[in-house]
């Protein structure tokens, strides 16, 4: 019985090898009924590493695909590169448009993905990096390791060094337990360090280690350790700049940065940000369990120009307000007080004039509903002021069961205080 011995490390991969070790199997199973345990675990063994090879080969070959048509996207229109990505099964959490340097940024990262290279990713704040890191982690060899996100600039730095590489029971107060690291639980996999610029110079001497010898040390511990995990890191500073004010080091910059994407900030990809509010709009009514919201024109013409200083992690948390305030169709009034255009001095004839709503998905029915909720809160104000704010009254009056008409009132907004009379200052 003849059972192939693996060559771990093997530096040439090919579909006849593959074939050759596949028939090898094959033979071997005709006498699977007369294995020992050690020879069946011997065998599962050397699966796990033939499957280790295929996922390589298959990898490569992606790899050497996407470098060879590299030269033809230059001359391709962004519509045709951005479907090539989708016919490579590119692996992709999100959505994402035709814009040159987003297509730019996802070709180098899937053309990184499958090697161990540091990659070093930048951008203004809410742009994606980290959903960029999990591209790199899940198009590469690693995809079915562990992958571990550690954002810098949120550890405190005495606990930094400790968070990082762990440490041994009784190294410092509180310390009742060998510890991992951050480092340990991605060994196989990657890492994500968040807001690297954030790390402190002695963390970052450190790190420069692990990336020189992949090894580290525990808080506490002379033992070396050997880790092999695949860092990618992020920042939305200018590391350069870091380097001449003397805050970061210009060695680790270096490392850091063998493999380097920009992620271009919302306000250059406006012809995404349709794509991209309605993706968050059905993300928020399944994760609110109702139906996706619609917006009034004027609302979506103010979606569509807003310049987006938080990126798109602003426009998923406003869709999200406005799938939680608004009761079928969004308007103006569900946005944030601070970014409502009538806050901003823009022209208030063109967002907040009442008497000229028209809707993106008109329907007659969408226009009856906001024409009664219109006049549901103008009667109820009216029932309040007559009342002087007394809601129980208010409540006799329409025979309207009091805990109801409360939640009426707040759906509106309506507050029965402000109709209360003020009380008279007393004369000294």
């Amino acid at each position: 019985m003849k059972l192939y011995n693996p060559r771990k490390g093997s530096a040439t991969i090919s579909y006849a090898g593959v074939l050759e070790k596949l028939e090898i199997f094959r033979s071997t199973l005709q006498w699977a009924n007369k294995l020992e345990r050690p020879a069946i675990q011997k065998l599962l063994h050397q699966c796990n590493h033939l499957r280790d090879e295929i996922l390589q080969l298959s990898h490569r070959e992606r790899f050497v695909e996407a470098s060879t048509i590299h030269a033809k996207n230059k001359n391709a229109s962004d519509a045709e590169r951005r479907q090539a990505l989708v016919e490579r099964s590119f692996v992709f959490e999100g959505v994402f448009g035709e814009n040159p340097k987003l297509l730019e940024a996802l070709e180098v990262a899937e053309k990184a993905a499958p090697t161990d290279l540091p990659v070093l990713i930048d951008g203004e704040s809410g742009t994606g990096k980290e959903l960029m890191a999990k591209v790199v982690h899940a198009n590469g060899n690693r995809a079915d390791e562990a992958y571990i996100s550690v954002n810098c600039g949120a550890i405190p730095e005495s606990l930094l060094e400790s968070e990082l590489f762990g440490h041994n029971k009784g190294a410092f107060t509180g310390a009742t337990h060998d510890r991992k690291g951050k480092f340990e639980s991605a060994n196989g996999g990657t890492i994500f360090l968040d807001e690297i610029g954030e790390l402190p110079l002695t963390s970052q001497v450190k790190l420069l280690r692990v990336l020189q010898s992949h090894e580290i040390q525990r808080v506490g511990s002379d033992q070396i350790k050997q880790v092999d995990a695949r860092v990618v890191a992020a920042t939305n500073k200018d590391l350069r700049q870091l380097c001449q004010e003397g805050t970061f080091r210009e060695d680790l910059l270096y490392r850091l940065n063998v493999i380097h994407v920009t992620l271009p900030p919302l306000r250059e990809r406006q012809d995404e940000i349709p794509l991209l509010y309605q993706y968050f709009c059905d993300e928020a009514a399944e994760r609110m369990h109702r139906q996706p919201i619609k917006m009034t024109k004027r609302l979506n013409d103010f979606l569509l120009t807003y310049q987006y200083p938080g990126n798109i992690r602003e426009l998923s948390n406003i869709i999200y307000r406005l799938t939680c305030l608004s009761t079928g169709i969004a308007d103006l009034e569900h946005l944030p007080e601070a970014i409502r255009p009538d806050k901003k001095g823009v022209n208030k004839d063109k967002y907040t004039d009442s008497n000229k709503i028209t809707f993106e998905v008109g329907s007659l029915t969408d226009y009856k509903k906001t024409a009664s909720d219109r006049a549901e809160k103008q009667f109820l104000q009216e029932g309040l002021r007559e009342v002087s704010g007394k809601v129980a009254e208010l409540a006799r009056r329409l025979d309207m069961n009091r805990s109801h008409l409360q939640t009426v009132l707040k759906k509106h907004g309506i507050q029965s205080k402000t109709f209360r009379p003020k009380a008279k200052e007393s004369k000294v």
